[in-house]
């Protein structure tokens, strides 16, 4: 564990200094400077063709797949390589190599430009956009990033590990897709309002059903990787939100001015406030500033998924191929493509700068736009 912690920490000085100086490494330099050392870190001899087969074919006239580790000389995981910096969010590149997998009886592809892994189950009997297993950036969260990918280790994928992570996965998206339907917007479930009424002898019927309505609740399924201790999240399941722990209020009468309602777990954190000066800050001057530069991405992770736009000369962001105005109207792109045109406009709000992280130009370093322009508007030097 400790080596490969080692070999991902490597590899995001790497990523960092390639960024800082926009370099373009093509993708023979990412699979060597990048991938194969998280390989061989695993367990894997890069050395040994029965281990780690490069540009393998099933049959001659196939296309060849980047990576086949093989136990046994048998292929058990199938690992698409593109240059660091592409566009991994190209469904393209997934789909091909997971249909290629499906036929080639290989259960398991990671996809990756060395920065970015996305792990697919190829078996999965879903639509292909959810054999997304997990998907985790080096750069924001390298435990998280070791904990998963060492279920992609030769005695982990001896040990069969990440099929009983798999089953509890599978299990759990539907489980979570039942629950935003019993707590969705709209008409609350029959089924829910007659098990409260049973619960809830002094509420009516009625009373219950405009509490649900009000309602806004989220779902957590806490995962734990080979080397994670329990309850640890190694990362979210694709079809869940990431959440912080919301403070839920007692329903009742309105409180006296500046008397607080009774707060029911975890309260979220305080947010920073933001100074009048911030507020003046827009895209613009992020850019005027040598903060950030047109046609750098920008990078934010929903429902466990991550989302890639680019910025374009004229502040405005592209997002799958649409362009907008404002980080929010981009934020707000994303999610309805997640949850589908017609969700109430509570659900859809998103504070853009919050939402989209990218890179600090002068520092290198990776930052949610909102801290982009509190530098910007304090003067803070790189």
């Amino acid at each position: 564990m400790f080596e490969l912690v080692d070999a991902l920490k490597q590899c995001v000085e790497r990523v960092t200094r390639f960024r800082r100086q926009h370099q373009r490494i093509g993708e023979q330099n990412t699979k060597a400077g990048l991938i194969e050392p998280v390989i061989g870190a695993l367990g894997w001899d890069v050395f040994d063709p029965d281990e780690v087969h490069r540009e393998y074919r099933r049959r001659g006239r196939d296309n060849p797949v980047d990576y086949a580790l093989l136990l046994l000389r048998t292929p058990r995981l199938f690992i698409e390589a593109k240059g660091l910096g592409e566009n991994l969010d190209d469904p393209r590149w997934a789909n091909q190599t997971i249909s290629y997998a499906a036929v080639a009886g290989v259960e398991w592809v990671a996809l990756t430009d060395g920065a970015e892994w996305r792990i697919y189950n190829a078996h999965a009997p879903v639509p292909i956009e959810h054999k997304l297993f997990r998907a985790v950036r080096l750069e924001q969260d390298i435990d998280g990033a070791a904990e998963l990918l060492s279920l992609l280790s030769k005695d982990n994928m001896r040990d069969n590990r990440i099929e009983e992570l798999w089953k509890g996965f599978f299990v759990d998206r539907q489980v979570h897709a039942e629950l935003l339907e019993l707590f969705g917007t709209g008409e609350p479930a029959p089924e829910m309002v007659a098990l409260l009424d049973r619960r809830l002898a002094r509420l009516t019927r009625d009373e219950i059903r405009s509490s649900l309505v009000r309602v806004r609740a989220t779902f957590d399924f806490p995962s734990s990787a080979a080397s994670s201790p329990p309850n640890r999240p190694v990362s979210t399941p694709a079809d869940a939100p990431v959440v912080e722990p919301v403070a839920l209020t007692k329903p009742g009468p309105a409180l006296p001015d500046g008397a607080e309602a009774t707060p029911i777990g975890p309260r979220r954190k305080a947010k920073r406030p933001v100074s009048d000066a911030e507020r003046t800050v827009k895209i613009m001057d992020m850019i005027n500033a040598g903060r950030l530069r047109p046609g750098t991405r920008l990078h934010a992770r929903y429902w466990g998924e991550q989302h890639v736009a680019e910025l374009l000369p004229d502040g405005s962001i592209r997002y799958q191929g649409r362009s907008f105005g404002s980080p929010s109207a981009a934020g707000k792109a994303v999610k309805d493509g997640v949850h589908g045109l017609g969700i109430d406009d509570a659900r859809t709000a998103t504070d853009g700068l919050d939402f989209w992280s990218a890179e600090d130009a002068r520092t290198g370093e990776t930052v949610s736009l909102k801290e982009i322009r509190r530098r910007v508007a304090s003067g803070e030097d790189a």
